[in-house]
């Protein structure tokens, strides 16, 4: 009886053996393939997020550089009106009041300016964040899933 189970231990079945190397190809060939597309769907996912977040910042910069336009546009339309006045002074304190006001009003408008362009930008700025933001949010509650 020892030596049939010493047979036992020994005996080799080629059938069985092609079995299991065929078995064991086939769940790496799926497991290949299931990484394969979760791979796949990743990169289409982040070319997409890269893709909004370039579209965002294109549409933004056209965004402020038009409100830096309008700015400028504003700037010199005011210092020609200035300069248009400055030749029509008739006296040292009517240039004075003139400078004066003048200062004033683009103080003002700077100031105006510049709070216009801040919320412009933090405008754009979320924007262009947006969709990396959402991708990240994404990946994280798929990866708490998991």
């Amino acid at each position: 009886m020892a030596t049939k189970k010493t047979e036992d231990a020994f005996s080799f079945d080629p059938n069985k053996f092609a079995d299991s190397f065929r078995e064991f190809a086939e769940k790496g060939a799926a497991q290949s393939k299931e990484a394969y597309a979760k791979m796949k769907t990743a990169a289409e996912e982040a070319t997409k997020t890269v893709e909004a977040t370039i579209e965002s910042a294109q549409s933004g910069t056209v965004e402020l550089g038009l409100k830096a336009i309008d700015a400028l546009r504003t700037n010199a339309e005011n210092s020609l009106s200035h300069m248009e006045a400055l030749l029509g002074v008739k006296s040292l304190s009517e240039l004075v009041e003139l400078q004066t006001a003048f200062i004033r009003k683009q103080a003002e408008v700077a100031v105006e300016q510049a709070k216009t362009m801040q919320e412009a930008t933090r405008k754009v700025a979320e924007n262009v964040a947006k969709p990396g933001k959402d991708a990240a949010e994404k990946a994280m509650s798929n990866f708490k899933k998991a």
